[in-house]
């Protein structure tokens, strides 16, 4: 069994989720900014997405990309596995909200 994801780990999983054909990095960080509100360092992004595929639950291929600094691009896709992790990270945080709506409200 692996052990559970971290905050960070589980936003950039969901952020790569939403991209079906893959992500880049830099889709990734843009969309964690918007949904969240708050600017994320580059190499935090880049950190976590390497960590990800190091734990099997991200897979990257490089793709051409002729207009692209470099000439290539690095696409990410979440493998069954990180499909499975983002399932039991959400799953988790729902059983632990559940008792605490008169401390925490409605959550948005």
């Amino acid at each position: 069994m692996q052990a559970p994801l971290g905050e960070f780990e589980v936003v950039v999983l969901m952020a790569v989720l939403q991209e079906p054909a893959g992500a880049n990095g830099s889709a990734v960080r843009q969309k964690i900014e918007q949904r969240i509100g708050r600017s994320v360092s580059r190499g935090s992004v880049y950190v976590t997405l390497d960590r990800l595929e190091e734990k099997g639950l991200l897979l990257s291929i490089v793709e051409d990309a002729p207009n692209v600094r470099g000439g290539t691009k690095r696409l990410f896709r979440a493998t069954p596995a990180g499909l499975k992790a983002v399932k039991n990270s959400v799953a988790t945080m729902a059983r632990m909200r559940i008792g605490l709506e008169s401390v925490l409200g409605n959550l948005k």
